[in-house]
């Protein structure tokens, strides 16, 4: 068995990559690190993810559902604050809940990026009774 030591990034696929940088930077405040002609290399706290451009963007959520997503952590402080700002920014939320079971628990809301990807952001409380990991 290999025995990685974490996750260096993810990817996103994305149909425009300036719109996509734009809503990443301007309303989750992630910062720059690099872009190329075909992808944007972004850092959200200690933590890195690249925007893909992508002639057929992953859809592999039925609407209305998150259950895939992309979950980026905000301080309990800045929870109600997040919202609104998703909210004035003309963007639906989908699902705002409390969670004290499952793996992570903590509040959290979901959303969708301009390509239909589901992001969740979330005041993280810790894992759930029971996380095994």
């Amino acid at each position: 068995m290999i025995q990685t030591k974490g996750i260096l990034h993810f990817s996103l696929p994305v149909s425009d990559l300036e719109r996509s940088k734009k809503f990443f930077m301007d309303l989750l405040g992630c910062e720059l690190v690099t872009q190329s002609p075909i992808m944007v290399f972004l850092k959200s706290g200690d933590d890195y993810f690249i925007l893909v451009l992508s002639k057929k963007p992953i859809d592999p959520n039925v609407p209305g559902d998150v259950r895939v997503h992309h979950a980026f952590m905000v301080d309990h402080d800045k929870y109600d604050a997040a919202m609104e700002t998703v909210t004035e920014a003309g963007i639906d939320i989908i699902r705002d809940e409390y969670r004290d079971t499952g793996a992570f628990t903590g509040r959290q809301f979901y959303f969708l990026d301009p390509d239909g990807n589901a992001i969740e952001l979330i005041a993280f409380d810790g894992p759930g009774p029971g996380f095994q990991g």
